[in-house]
């Protein structure tokens, strides 16, 4: 039902001349889903509080509540059709009415980790872009047809939302921002195993993948009611500079079952790194942040190591987020590893005194779609140097693509020699003190791999060639006298 309601949306959204793109569908079935999450939400807690004998005080007022402007319904259940706005009508009271009074939400608290606080974001960060009001009716009437109260149901639609995001990133390189592959993700997690009780900080959160997967990951039927509240409010933090992005995130961890996730926007890299302290800190830091140039120079002073490269920054600042004893798993380009200017050796020098970056998976092309670049997660501890690296090669054996994209098999086998870091044919171990401490290279170079056979020089082909010819010139002379 919910694959065929999503299905139907993108039809509705199609039929608008407002919504050209991918991007587009997801950020308009984004406000969509989460005003009608609310109406559910807020009718769950008003049962609740007659079941308690309190009074309810509902966050959005009635005049602007899902049930009046999207959704109005007749006795017997069905939409009154005579109470339901559409066409320029709808389009005048989204536009001039409603968004105007959800953005105002913001201005009422202080706590950015407020749902409050969530709904005035939103919809002052994005806008409507229906511009038929028939074609926002119809998407309307379908997604009153979802229903969020359950955990099967919010199983079902964050599926599904998750594929709608993965589309978005398989559309073009903007999309492709906001999506690391969840089989990578998970392997970051297993090789992190968080526990709960401890806490899971991503400061390029984008569509929230590794939050999403870290909660699955925690999460069980027989959890306490205690570890319940820790997962729900004391566990998941993230922040995301970009609006859509930020709606996003949001929106996949609602729907994953967080029901006022700790989703900050703003943009991670203007907190001056050394004003970080102990309540700042986290127990796991989880990333895949942007790479490359972008950032003003005011905001690379905020770090030690200057650098015009964006994850440098990044991982700067996750270093100095961990608590000591603190683990990480960051994604970065394999250039990271062996480039020899000023930044990317003093970073290396860096991270390897002052974590234990304890092993380096190397990525095959292809890992990230669209993504062009060749990249490496460090996994590593705050609080000791490192002493030894272990690599391990991926090598799924086949070209990676978007018809035959990285799975959960393809790396199993990591998953499971990490944790004694041992040998094999795709795997092995260097030792800082053998490491040029001029250049601190990191380079990945497998030493149980077969070496390949040394080119020959052109003067020897050449030669070679001019042989082979000679010999075939005679077969044919002799191939001539026996005719």
């Amino acid at each position: 039902m919910f694959e065929n309601a999503f299905n139907n949306i993108d039809r509705a959204l199609r039929n608008d001349e407002g919504l050209g793109s991918e991007l587009d569908y997801a950020e308009q079935t984004s406000w969509l889903l989460f005003l009608k999450y609310l109406d559910d939400l807020e009718t769950e807690r008003r049962d609740e509080a007659e079941l308690e004998g309190k009074d309810y005080s509902p966050i959005v007022s009635p005049a602007y509540s899902w049930k009046t402007w999207a959704a109005p319904k007749t006795a017997d259940g069905k939409l009154d059709h005579n109470a339901a706005l559409t066409g320029a009508d709808l389009i005048d009271f989204v536009n001039g009415k409603l968004f105007p009074y959800l953005k105002k939400f913001r201005e009422s608290t202080d706590n950015p980790d407020s749902l409050d606080y969530k709904i005035g974001e939103i919809f002052s960060e994005i806008g409507n872009k229906f511009r038929s009001g028939y074609s926002l009716r119809d998407a309307l009437e379908i997604v009153d047809q979802l229903d969020f109260g359950s955990q099967k149901a919010k199983h079902e639609l964050s599926d599904l939302y998750e594929t709608r995001i993965k589309r978005m990133g398989n559309a073009g390189r903007n999309g492709g921002e906001y999506y690391t592959p969840r089989p990578l993700i998970r392997a970051m997690i297993k090789v992190t195993d968080p526990k709960i009780g401890e806490t899971i900080y991503d400061g390029a959160c984008g569509s929230a993948g590794f939050l999403c997967e870290a909660w699955q990951y925690l999460r069980r039927d027989d959890l306490s009611a205690s570890d319940w509240a820790t997962l729900q409010r004391r566990t998941f933090y993230g922040q995301e500079k970009k609006s859509l992005a930020y709606v996003l995130g949001v929106m996949n961890m609602i729907l994953h079952g967080i029901e006022a996730p700790s989703i900050r926007h703003t943009n991670t890299l203007t907190e001056n790194v050394m004003d970080i302290q102990e309540r700042d800190r986290h127990d796991i830091v989880l990333a895949n942040p942007p790479f490359g140039g972008g950032e003003r120079k005011e905001v690379q002073q905020n770090f030690p190591i200057k650098s015009g490269e964006t994850a440098y920054l990044f991982l700067q600042h996750f270093m100095r987020k961990l608590r000591a004893g603190g683990r990480g798993a960051v994604v970065i380009k394999n250039t990271f590893l062996s480039n020899t200017d000023g930044a990317s050796v003093a970073l290396r020098k860096e991270l390897l005194e002052s974590c234990n970056l304890h092993t380096v998976l190397d990525c095959p092309g292809g890992t990230f779609q669209g993504a062009g670049v060749k990249t490496v997660v460090l996994f590593f501890e705050k609080g000791s140097k490192t002493r030894s690296v272990w690599y391990y090669q991926l090598d799924p054996g086949r070209s990676l693509g978007k018809t035959n994209p990285l799975n959960d098999a393809d790396l199993a086998e990591f998953v499971a020699l990490q944790p004694g870091r041992e040998d094999s044919a795709q795997s092995w171990s260097v030792d800082v003190a053998d490491m040029d401490a001029e250049t601190w290279d990191l380079s990945v170079k497998n030493s149980n791999a077969p070496e390949a056979a040394p080119l020959r020089a052109p003067a020897e082909i050449i030669d070679t060639m001019l042989a082979r010819d000679a010999e075939t010139a005679q077969i044919l002379e002799d191939i001539r006298g026996m005719l």
